[in-house]
C-alpha cells in the first residue's frame, strides 16, 4: 500500500471523509513552512499599514488598529499547500473581505484582486473567486494565537479553497485591477489559479 493510500485510510479512520482531500495531497498535523526570502520582523506596528487601492471608489490606508476595528471573525477551513499537505479544520480569526469591499467599494470593471506583501511579493486571484469563497479574509490569528512570523504575521490574506500560496503572508496591500497580472510564483512556474481539485500546480498542469 503507497504512501497515500495509507494516508487516506488514516483519514478514515479518524471519521474525515476522504473526499475532503484533494489528488495528490496527503493529510498532516504539522504545518510545514514554505516562502521564498527573509521572514519580515516587526519590533511593533506602528509604522506597519495596509493600502486598499486601485479600482475602488474609496481607496484607504489602514493602520493595524483601524483594520481590527473593521470586526474580527473566526472561520474554520481545510487548506491545501501545492507542495502536497493539506491540514484540516483550520481556526483563523481576522477581518472577512467584505468588510474590505464594503469600505472601499470596488467598481464594476473589477476582474482580479492582486496582493501585495513585503518585498514587493504579489500574487493574483479572481476576483470573483474572493467574492465566492465565505472564507476569504485577512487573517491575523490561528489557532487561537497571533500568527507565528513564518506564517505571515501580522495579516495574511487568506483563500483557502486554492493552493496556499495564494494565501499571501506579510500583506501589505490589496489592488483591484481590470486585468490580470502574475505574481512571484506564478511568473516562476507554478500555474496562474492554482485549484488543488484539478491538480493546477505548474504550467501546463
Amino acid at each position: 500500500m503507497s504512501f497515500f493510500d495509507r494516508n487516506r485510510k488514516e483519514l478514515e479512520r479518524r471519521g474525515i471523509a476522504p473526499d475532503r482531500l484533494p489528488p495528490g495531497q496527503y493529510m498532516t498535523d504539522r504545518f510545514p513552512v514554505l516562502h521564498a526570502g527573509e521572514v519580515p520582523q516587526y519590533s511593533d506596528l506602528s509604522q506597519w499599514s495596509l493600502r486598499v487601492f486601485g479600482l475602488v471608489e474609496h481607496p484607504v490606508e489602514l493602520s493595524y488598529d483601524q483594520l481590527v476595528d473593521l470586526g474580527v471573525e473566526e472561520r474554520t477551513t481545510d487548506i491545501h499547500c501545492v507542495t502536497k499537505w493539506s491540514k484540516f479544520d483550520t481556526v483563523w480569526r481576522g477581518i472577512p473581505i467584505t468588510k474590505i469591499i464594503d469600505l472601499v467599494q470596488p467598481q464594476s470593471s473589477v476582474t482580479h484582486l492582486i496582493a501585495h506583501a513585503e518585498y514587493g511579493f504579489t500574487t493574483n486571484v479572481p476576483y470573483q473567486d474572493v467574492l465566492d469563497d465565505p472564507i476569504c479574509m485577512l487573517a491575523l490569528a490561528f489557532d487561537g494565537e497571533p500568527l507565528e512570523p513564518e506564517h505571515g504575521y501580522p495579516v495574511r490574506f487568506l483563500l483557502p479553497h486554492l493552493y496556499f500560496w495564494k494565501s499571501a503572508k506579510w500583506l501589505r496591500g490589496l489592488e483591484f485591477r481590470d486585468a490580470d497580472a502574475p505574481g512571484f510564483w506564478e511568473r516562476n512556474g507554478y500555474h496562474n489559479y492554482g485549484d488543488p481539485w484539478q491538480e493546477q500546480r505548474y504550467w501546463g498542469s
